[in-house]
């Protein structure tokens, strides 16, 4: 991009020392960074086209990203979020591959290797069960195993977690699988702000990031402001987003599960409950300090996942509250998430399956006793 710059002021007689030192000042120039939505909304955005959008600049900006996957060329995307970018780009960094998991991820890791930014997409996070070796031993570890001579800059993309009627080999949830591993960098993101910023983050990230998305958001549209619109405009792993302030619980969450904490959070309200609601956005590094800073306000806390119960996010966050701010909960610690059973096929069984607003209500009215705790009704 910089050689294109030079070539075409070169031609109209701009000396190169001036042209230098424009080129400098560019390259120095500070990445915006923001944590919290902006008040001046432009816009509505979905988050397929948030998604779109970052990959389309973060490409523009730097030839050495590259977008390889099933059906992201000639097919625009599974989802329709690589639409255009084959037009756009060209075969060479738009990259069609055969149904091959374990063969176009290593592909991108050895990519990555040699200091180009793949950016992986799987139809279905799911399907990376298939390349986890190259994930895991390949592309997590190799920055450690080298001493830190070698970084590994690819980002691995898809859908995670429960869609609709796809069955339990499609519906899954891995945030704690992957975020479980030292070396990777576990992104979720919720709203379109979070989608755009999130992804131009990883993008730019020297380490291998896994990148959860949600079927179900893609359509979802949210507003964005003229600062997230900005091709600057990038977001900081490893920090979370109050999306609701409140004083009596804490409720942490990410991807789709933030809206459905939000509209629990608007049913609570009525009921003169205030929850302060945490966006995750980021799994791994986890924002321990901002959900302690809640905890210590609220003395109460409740954590929702669509994930397995056992070993999952909401342990990881229950652990970290009593390790660090255990003196000041009121109440002990509510974790709502998904049934501990492969995911069901048949649509009532699949609802059960999964939290709902309802559980959530009721959750947070026990921390706050406001109800009658489950043990008493057993």
């Amino acid at each position: 991009m910089l050689g294109i710059i030079r070539q075409r002021v070169a031609r109209k007689g701009v000396p190169a020392s001036i042209v230098e030192q424009s080129l400098q000042r560019i390259r120095n120039r500070p990445v915006a960074y923001a944590s919290r939505c902006y008040s001046s909304t432009a816009k509505q955005m979905t988050v397929r086209d948030a998604l779109n959008s970052a990959l389309d600049e973060e490409m523009s900006a730097d030839p050495k990203v590259f977008l390889m996957g099933e059906e992201v060329g000639e097919y625009q995307g599974a989802y329709k979020i690589s639409k255009g970018l084959l037009d756009k780009y060209g075969p060479e960094r738009v990259v069609d591959t055969p149904i091959t998991e374990a063969g176009f991820a290593g592909i991108g890791v050895g990519a990555a290797y040699y200091g180009l930014k793949p950016v992986i997409e799987f139809m279905t996070i799911n399907f990376t069960l298939q390349a986890i070796d190259h994930i895991i031993n390949s592309a997590a570890k190799s920055n450690y195993m080298s001493a830190g001579q070698m970084s590994v800059p690819i980002v691995f993309r898809g859908p995670n977690g429960a869609a609709a009627g796809v069955g339990a080999q499609h519906s899954q949830c891995y945030a704690s699988w992957y975020s479980s591993c030292p070396g990777l960098k576990v992104l979720a993101p919720y709203s379109s702000e979070d989608a755009r910023g999130l992804l131009k983050a990883a993008i730019r990230d020297p380490d291998p990031v896994v990148f959860l998305e949600n079927e179900l958001l893609y359509g979802e549209s949210f507003p964005v402001s003229a600062e997230v619109l900005d091709s600057s405009f990038c977001l900081p792993i490893g920090k979370a987003k109050i999306e609701r302030e409140g004083k009596d619980v804490t409720i942490t969450a990410f991807s789709k599960m933030v809206g459905f904490v939000l509209k629990a959070a608007e049913i609570l309200a009525e009921e003169g409950i205030t929850a302060e609601v945490i966006n995750l956005r980021s799994i791994r590094p986890l924002d321990r300090s901002t959900i302690n800073a809640s905890v210590r306000k609220t003395n109460r806390l409740v954590t929702v996942e669509e994930g397995f119960p056992q070993h999952g996010i909401g342990a990881e966050i229950c652990a970290s509250v009593v390790e660090e701010s255990f003196e000041y909960l009121d109440a002990p610690v509510e974790r709502i998430a998904g049934a501990d059973v492969p995911m069901p096929y048949a649509a009532n069984l699949e609802r059960l399956a999964v939290p709902q607003i309802e559980d959530i209500v009721r959750a947070a009215k026990r921390a706050c006793y406001r109800s009658v705790p489950m043990a008493a009704t057993a």
